[in-house]
């Protein structure tokens, strides 16, 4: 049975979707839900450009963060389900590995995540951090595909 289930999200079409998903599952499993976000706060910091001041818009994303965490914790409350919710701050480390050690500190049952399905050279350019969640991750992965 599952009983904690992790689910990374962000603002894209597929993360709701996700997140729906894991949230039928888990009134299915009576289970809880952690939410979790992550920053980058590197692609806003520059070192040795003392002129450009990079605070506010690292800010900004810190901000853009909790609101999408306070969104989808009103989606999730609203189906009563507990949930808890973590951003994550990073400067430069991959992602996909933030979100794999979360799951695995939180002792997470099964992580549910979108994925874009990018192929080509659009993944090329791109990446996939739930590609890099599904290589690093310990605990079961139920990728979410939208349509």
């Amino acid at each position: 049975m599952y009983q904690r289930i992790f689910v990374p999200v962000d603002e894209s079409k597929t993360s709701n979707v996700a997140l729906q998903e894991a949230i039928r599952f888990a009134q299915d499993q009576h289970a809880i839900i952690r939410l979790v976000h992550v920053v980058d706060l590197a692609q806003f910091f520059w070192g040795g450009a003392e002129f450009i001041d990079t605070s506010e818009l690292q800010q900004n994303l810190i901000t853009a963060g909790q609101k999408v965490l306070a969104e989808a914790e009103e989606k999730v409350k609203a189906a009563a389900i507990t949930v808890d919710s973590q951003l994550h701050q990073t400067y430069g480390e991959r992602i996909a590995r933030v979100i794999s050690d979360d799951a695995k500190a939180w002792n997470a049952d099964i992580v549910v995540m979108g994925t874009h399905g990018k192929r080509g050279f659009d993944h090329l350019l791109l990446g996939s951090v739930a590609e890099g969640v599904m290589r690093m991750a310990t605990t079961p992965l139920l990728m979410i595909r939208a349509n």
